[in-house]
């Protein structure tokens, strides 16, 4: 039975299903999520997140219980939704602190999973001839469950849950690594904040969480990371314009590029605008925030008023940041923040749907962008002048590669020693926050 603020499962499943569906045929899950009802909209995500974490997994059960994938796709979703919650509940069964340490795993026992799923199907005209064989699958599942996961889990892309070329292409980039950012992947990122300096501090916003009951604590610098995600409205002074959230590993850019007050800086493909309003907190600059979207400059306009930063020069400009003609005055700054568009394979365990939706080939599409980017904001900046480039990406044709290129062409660029350049992801523990996947090279331009 469902109420106003618990949808049924049967409802969750669909909604969940549409959405794998979705994503698995191109459409991100912010925008199904964005099409979803909003009575089911919270708890369809939080399957929606496990799902496509375990999507590999899913898959090759499927593909080893059904050979033939369903014509419906609907129904192929639902099934593969269905045998990840049945998978859950068995674990869950055998030892009930499995997930104590995954408070957002959806958990519902095995007879309630199998009774959902099968309800969901006959809820919907086009799944109705299809409910005998799902409620047949998933009952096969629960009786051959090891052997059948122990046969999926020998497929990389089961073991793995990510494409097998992105698999190959880690491997080959990080021979030591590529494991733990694997693993990484599939463990839900903290909800970590940046204290906005100008209004409050690190200790009066671990003392106010405190006073609320929301166990938090301090890696260093301006963040702070709660212990547990909830909503942004459940933490104190969100209005106030006390914090933003923003990952551990993003929040180094706007403590790498160099400004002082007086200064004028670009924030180049800056929606929606976390490291343009960390460069506002940091000092009082003439600010051009430039992003080829218009309407997610509003998002830019929003936050900088939140935080109460409006006191500031700001400019947003709307144009593609390669065209130059566009946007740009013809007066050189002193700083310019690089954050282009890349894959953003660096902050997959956020945002999961994103190693589905990429392809292999999108990696050289993305940095031939970057670098006609890369070159044209190069001449918009001084000479003695920094530009700190930046992508939330760990392939190296993004990254280290980009920038050798890079140098390679400008004579003129030197990297400084303060790049931390590849930021790989980490889990969070009390000696470190854990941040996302990120690349940094601070360049100077030398004087003329």
């Amino acid at each position: 039975m469902s109420t106003a603020s618990q949808p049924a499962l049967a409802q969750v499943l669909l909604a969940s299903a549409r959405h794998i569906h979705e994503v698995l045929t191109g459409s991100s899950l912010t925008d199904s999520l964005a099409r979803t009802p909003t009575s089911v909209r919270a708890a369809a995500q939080a399957h929606s997140f496990y799902a496509l974490r375990h999507l590999g997994l899913a898959q090759e059960l499927r593909r080893l219980l059904v050979p033939r994938q369903p014509k419906e796709p609907l129904l192929d979703a639902l099934l593969m939704e269905a045998l990840l919650l049945v998978d859950v509940a068995v674990r869950f069964q055998a030892d009930r602190t499995a997930f104590s340490d995954r408070p957002e795993t959806p958990i519902y026992s095995v007879h309630t999973v199998v009774d959902q799923a099968v309800e969901a199907a006959q809820s919907q005209r086009q799944l109705r001839p299809f409910k005998n064989l799902l409620n047949a699958v998933l009952r096969r599942f629960i009786r051959e469950r090891d052997a059948l996961l122990e046969q999926a889990l020998k497929k990389p892309v089961a073991r793995w849950n990510h494409p097998a070329w992105w698999v190959q292409r880690l491997k080959k980039a990080y021979p030591n690594d590529w494991q733990q950012i694997l693993q990484v992947a599939a463990i839900p990122a903290p909800l970590t904040l940046r204290v906005n300096q100008r209004r409050c501090s690190v200790a009066r916003l671990l003392a106010l969480l405190e006073q609320a009951q929301i166990p938090a604590w301090s890696p260093g610098h301006d963040t702070v990371i709660l212990q547990q995600a909830r909503p942004v409205q459940q933490i104190p002074a969100f209005d106030l314009g006390w914090w933003s959230v923003q990952d551990s590993s993003a929040q180094i850019a706007g403590r790498l590029l160099p400004i002082t007050d007086g200064m004028r800086v670009l924030d180049a493909c800056a929606a929606p605008g976390g490291k343009t309003a960390h460069l506002l907190e940091r000092a009082d600059i003439d600010l051009v925030a430039l992003d080829v979207d218009a309407s997610r400059l509003e998002r830019v306009s929003e936050n900088i008023q939140r935080l109460g930063l409006e006191g500031n020069h700001v400019q947003l400009k709307a144009a593609p940041a390669q065209d130059l003609n566009a946007w740009w005055d013809g007066v050189p700054f002193d700083a310019i923040l690089a954050d282009v568009p890349c894959t953003a394979a660096g902050i997959v365990r956020r945002h999961p749907d994103i190693r589905w939706l990429r392809r292999e080939s999108d990696i050289q599409a993305t940095a031939a962008l970057q670098q006609h980017i890369l070159k044209a904001l190069w001449s918009t900046l001084k000479p003695t002048g920094h530009l700190l480039y930046v992508t939330c990406s760990v392939f190296p044709e993004e990254g280290q590669q980009q920038l050798e290129q890079f140098l390679a062409q400008h004579p003129d660029a030197v990297l400084l020693p303060e790049s931390p350049l590849q930021v790989l992801p980490s889990l969070t523990t009390h000696d470190q926050a854990g941040g996302d996947g990120f690349f940094y090279a601070l360049l100077q331009k030398s004087a003329q």
